[in-house]
């Protein structure tokens, strides 16, 4: 069982970078096989169907799409922008989702894989919002999306200089995830 960890955001000390890191750092503790991806090494542009057409999928695209096939499930720390995902993620699913050869399965990247999603904002909410939209698109192409999420507010204070959770609670929130996110792979991963 191979699971991928990855933000939203392409920002250096994005506070959703620094959920996925922790979340990382504890699946691993947890003896997952996981890998930690940063979306800034995967530079893309804007999905259009016609440059589609036109020249297939962008070298940067093929790669995260392989990335994507070859785990089971994915975690992933969402930004908020306006009540919703960030330009970024959504271009790199939107692009992950297209076919690169004719023969492969539709939206082979996605179809049977599980999901846990979080997210870290400054606001009240804590991005929130930004889950409700990942979760739908998730799980309308084909997504185990789990059902257990943490949105932590304040997120301004809410990491140390290292990148930690600083209060034990936000960690142990975060660790259930975590923890669900591997057994319901599991689980599904083994039928």
């Amino acid at each position: 069982m191979k699971l991928l960890f990855l933000a939203g955001s392409s920002r250096k000390f994005s506070w959703n970078k620094m959920l996925a890191k922790n979340a990382y750092k504890i699946a691993k503790e947890q003896n997952a096989d996981a890998t930690f991806i940063d979306l800034k090494d995967y530079p893309m542009p804007i999905y259009n169907g016609d440059d589609e057409e036109a020249k297939g999928l962008p070298e940067k695209a093929i790669e995260l799409k392989k990335l994507f096939i070859k785990h089971d499930g994915f975690f992933i720390a969402s930004p908020e922008y306006n009540s919703s995902i960030t330009p970024l993620l959504k271009n790199s699913l939107d692009w992950i989702s297209r076919f690169e050869k004719g023969d492969e399965g539709e939206l082979v990247a996605y179809r049977g894989k599980i999901a846990a999603i979080s997210a870290a904002s400054p606001g009240a909410l804590g991005g929130l919002r930004s889950l409700v939209v990942l979760r739908m698109m998730l799980s309308n192409i084909g997504v185990t999306v789990i059902p257990s999420q943490l949105a932590i507010v304040q997120a301004h204070n809410a990491f140390d200089k290292d990148g930690k959770l600083i209060e034990k609670q936000k960690h142990d929130l975060l660790k259930d995830v975590v923890t669900q996110f591997i057994s319901v792979t599991k689980a599904l991963k083994s039928k």
